[in-house]
């Protein structure tokens, strides 16, 4: 999608006018920080401390979570964590290789789960056979029948779940689902677009912690399986699952809705090294009443970056790269450029820019108020510390398993478009 610095500005001032004088200006502005709940922080373990894991590890606000424990099949993550965990609490958290042996040997209330995807159902479901809440990294689980069975353990032992839509805690879409598509500003939505689109391989670099690291058994038969798992189906739904399931789970909550069917096309393209998972990918979504919702993924280009964009009969809200929403008037189903009127008297401020407009380039400075970053920073704390505070108190989480498993079963049914080439019932 190519904007101009020009109509990317009467967007956002089309934004927060829409949102002046209106309690979604107040949740933008103020970040929707919590305060700490009675009870102290919850007691935490973690399983899987790599990248994602370690990515979640340094957002724990102390004053919610105390982390007391982590469990990984690779020492080197372990180290690694140990780093990211001492710029959060001065308490150094004990290590496992079995996360069975935590959950037996180590005093904790809650699990951060960060493994790879095929091993989800199985890690979280066992963490609920011990009594424990568990967040878990998104997408929920590798089949239908995985997050069927994490659902029904966390009912069971009567435990909060959650999975790691961030989205859902990050100030600008709250602000956009309250202050936008829950006031209809709109009209009715027919058509959804989705992209995620980068210019890279996908595969890291690295290799074993030691010359004789053996992770077989844990059912890697090498050691790049392990390293790069998202590239080989076995542990992995690809791009659908690591990508899209975040935009689609986010387009099912602004429409209040999920999808009955969907066709996809896609394969290897650019990076024959040996891959499974496809290096681009293609969706369409099907929902009742004639809505759909389109997906495009590619690694070969970056230009059009990340981005959900909602057409509706009198408008279009667009959410650009997780971090700014902008807004432009349908009248008279002609042009997009004209400024919508807000309501007098209310704040005006910019929404944050953490990115300029030429391709994927790097992110410039944003507004003062708002630094680079803080978008995704703060939704990740504020997901945490919200899944604490439903630990001590019993309120709902933002997102929850149901929401997390539409997002799920749509991706799954869209990966085996693929393989059928025929449309899936979802």
């Amino acid at each position: 999608m190519t904007l101009t610095p020009e109509t990317r500005a009467i967007g956002r001032r089309n934004f927060m006018k829409a949102l002046a004088g209106t309690p979604a200006l107040t949740t933008l502005g103020t970040m929707a920080r919590q305060e700490p709940v009675r009870g102290g922080p919850v007691r935490i373990g973690f399983v899987g401390v790599g990248g994602q894991g370690r990515a979640l590890l340094g957002h724990v606000n102390p004053a919610f979570g105390r982390v007391v424990a982590m469990a990984d099949i690779n020492p080197a993550s372990l180290q690694k964590a140990d780093e990211v965990l001492a710029a959060r609490q001065a308490e150094r958290a004990r290590h496992y290789v079995e996360f069975r042996e935590m959950l037996e040997h180590e005093d904790i209330e809650a699990v951060i789960v960060a493994t790879p995807l095929w091993s989800h159902a199985a890690v979280v479901t066992q963490c609920f056979d011990a009594g424990k809440h568990v967040l878990s990294e998104k997408m929920m689980a590798y089949d239908v029948a995985g997050c069927e069975q994490m659902m029904s353990a966390a009912r069971k032992a009567g435990r909060v779940f959650e999975v790691g839509y961030q989205r859902h805690y990050n100030p600008v879409y709250l602000a956009a689902f309250n202050g936008v598509m829950g006031r209809e500003l709109i009209g009715d939505v027919y058509h959804v677009r989705l992209a995620w689109h980068r210019n890279g391989s996908w595969r890291r670099a690295g290799g074993p912690p030691s010359p004789d690291y053996d992770p077989s058994k844990w059912g890697y038969p090498t050691f790049d399986h392990l390293w790069n798992w998202r590239l080989y189906f076995r542990y992995s739904r690809g791009l659908f699952a690591e990508l899209a399931s975040h935009q689609l789970n986010a387009a099912n909550w602004f429409l209040g809705t999920a999808p009955k069917a969907v066709l996809a096309s896609g394969g290897v393209y650019r990076f024959t090294d040996g891959r499974e998972s496809y290096d681009h990918e293609f969706a369409i979504w099907e929902y009742p009443g004639g809505l759909t919702t389109t997906f495009s993924t590619v690694e070969s280009n970056a230009f059009d970056e990340r981005y959900e964009a909602f057409f509706g009969t009198k408008g279009t809200l667009i959410m650009y790269n997780e971090s700014e929403a902008l807004l432009f008037d349908e009248s008279g189903g002609t042009s997009t450029g004209v400024e919508v009127s807000g309501t007098p008297g209310g704040a005006a401020v910019h929404a944050s820019e953490t990115k300029p407009v030429n391709a994927g380039g790097a992110a410039r400075a944003a507004t003062a108020a708002t630094p680079a970053g803080s978008e995704r920073s703060s939704a990740t704390e504020l997901e945490i510390s919200r899944f604490c505070s439903a630990v001590r108190t019993g309120e709902p989480v933002a997102c929850g398993p149901e929401r997390a498993f539409e997002s799920a079963r749509s991706c799954i049914g869209a990966h085996e478009a693929i393989h059928t080439q025929a449309k899936v019932t979802i």
